[in-house]
Formats: C-alpha cells, sequence, structure tokens
C-alpha cells in the first residue's frame, strides 16, 4: 500500500482511543486522590472548615499551594503517560504522531478533572447529607458556622440553658456578616444584637454591648482571612490545572516515544532503562 494510501485508512478511524483516555484518567483521578487524602490527613489545606484554620501562618497557605501543585505534577504525568504509551500506534508520520499523543494527554488532563470535580460534588453532597441527619439544624447558617462560630460563642456565651439558639445564632451570623462590607455593621445592628444577647446570656446591657463590638471586630478580621485563603486557594487551583495540561500533554507524548520505541521502564536499583 502506498504512503497515501496508508495515510489515508488512518483518518477512517476515530483520531481519539477512549479506552486510553480513560485508562489514563482514572490512573491520574487515583493519584490525585490518594495524594489529596495524604495531604488533608496532614492538615496541608489553604481552607479548612475547622475553627483553627484561621490561626495559621501565610507560610501554611503557601505550603498547602505548593502541595496542590506537586500533585497535579504526578497525578497528571502518570495519567499522560499512560494515555500516550497505552494508544495504538498508527502509520502517521513522526510529527503527526506527536501531536496526537499530545492531545490524547489534553483530554485526558480533561476527563480527570470532570471525574475529580464529580466525586468532590458527591463527596460534599453525601457529607451534606449526613451532618443534616445527624444533627443539622434547619436554619442554621451554614457560612456563619464555618467562618464566624468562635465569634457567635463568645456573643452568647452564658451558664444558663437556653432550650433552643439556632435561630438566634444565624439571625446574628447574617448580623456578623456584614462587617466586612462596605458599610459595615449599622448602629441599629449593633443595638438589636446587644439587646438579644443581654437577654439570651442574662448579662449587662453594657456587658453586651462590650460583646457586641468584640464580635463585630473579630468577624472582621475573620472574614479577611477567609477571603484571602479562599483568594489563594483558587490562584494555586488554577495554576495546578493549567501546570497539569502542560504536564499530561508532554507526558502522553513520552509516552508515545517509548511505545513507538518498545522502551519499558521498570524501578530497579541500577536506574537503567530497558528496551
Amino acid at each position: 500500500m502506498s504512503a497515501i494510501g496508508e495515510r489515508v485508512s488512518a483518518t477512517v478511524h476515530s483520531h481519539f482511543q477512549w479506552s486510553a483516555i480513560v485508562g489514563g484518567a482514572a490512573a491520574a483521578t487515583g493519584t490525585s486522590l490518594t495524594l489529596n487524602a495524604f495531604g488533608a490527613g496532614i492538615g496541608l489545606s489553604v481552607v479548612s472548615s475547622a475553627p483553627t484554620w484561621r490561626d495559621s501562618s501565610a507560610v501554611i497557605w503557601l505550603v498547602g499551594g505548593v502541595f496542590l501543585l506537586f500533585v497535579a505534577l504526578i497525578s497528571f504525568s502518570i495519567g499522560g503517560y499512560v494515555a500516550g504509551r497505552m494508544r495504538a500506534p498508527l502509520n502517521i508520520d513522526q510529527a503527526e504522531t506527536e501531536f496526537r499523543d499530545g492531545m490524547h494527554g489534553l483530554i485526558t488532563w480533561g476527563t480527570t478533572v470532570v471525574l475529580v470535580a464529580i466525586l468532590a460534588l458527591g463527596a460534599a453532597a453525601a457529607a451534606t447529607s449526613v451532618a443534616g441527619r445527624s444533627g443539622g439544624t434547619p436554619g442554621q447558617s451554614v457560612v456563619g458556622e464555618t467562618i464566624i462560630a468562635t465569634e457567635l460563642d463568645d456573643l452568647f456565651r452564658t451558664e444558663r440553658v437556653v432550650a433552643d439558639l439556632t435561630y438566634r445564632r444565624a439571625e446574628a451570623a447574617r448580623i456578623l456578616l456584614k462587617s466586612s462590607s462596605r458599610n459595615g455593621v449599622s448602629d441599629s445592628d449593633r443595638r438589636y444584637l446587644a439587646a438579644v444577647t443581654s437577654f439570651i446570656a442574662g448579662v449587662p446591657e453594657a456587658e453586651a454591648k462590650d460583646r457586641v463590638d468584640h464580635a463585630v471586630t473579630a468577624s472582621a478580621e475573620a472574614l479577611h482571612r477567609a477571603r484571602v485563603a479562599a483568594v489563594l486557594q483558587a490562584f494555586f487551583v488554577a495554576a495546578a490545572l493549567f501546570v497539569g495540561a502542560v504536564v499530561a500533554w508532554f507526558a502522553a507524548v513520552e509516552g508515545g516515544k517509548d511505545r513507538e520505541q518498545g522502551a519499558f521502564h521498570f524501578w530497579e536499583w541500577s536506574g537503567h532503562r530497558r528496551t
């Protein structure tokens, strides 16, 4: 068969071999989940639901972001290499072969991102459902209880037993969340919150006012730190995804080269490549 005939016969097949892509995406997803589980276990997270995360230093946040880049580098290297290596060879020129291998790595990257997003959303939905069955109360402020829970505790701290504090905490959270806005917490909101605090905690009006002032200041600081942490997390996630796309492309090209050469890597003390 002539070279032109070989090229024509090659074009009738799909440009993407989805078995190789799915295999690479599965390898990348598994690696990513494993490394992220390890990172979460040792506290390498830019944002956490724990109240102590706000006391973390900027260095910890930076290390958490670098860890995200490390996870992307390792995961997409493995996924891209698997996709490129497992793709069936085609009788086409070298430049086109490398391009198609790279495209397989890029599609593997996209498929992995979608899979990880679906798994993350499923885990978040499951966690929300479990939390609701195990004590979550309707009307509870999720943002307030996550970011300014300590401030709400200090605001309504009392030795008395309060039958139902959920609504008041949610109401106070909605007021305190205004502390990070341009106008801040208005005087009327402060007076109302002081009256509610005095009634619930059973403290004098002056002490209730001091509690409210402290809660407003502390909430503004907590919300600022949460916003900074969220921006850092978004930046590092975007950087990790961009690095992952580049790494997946070149790893797939390397996998394709090893496929064409019949090279086989396996780790031993000598560290040599065997063919």
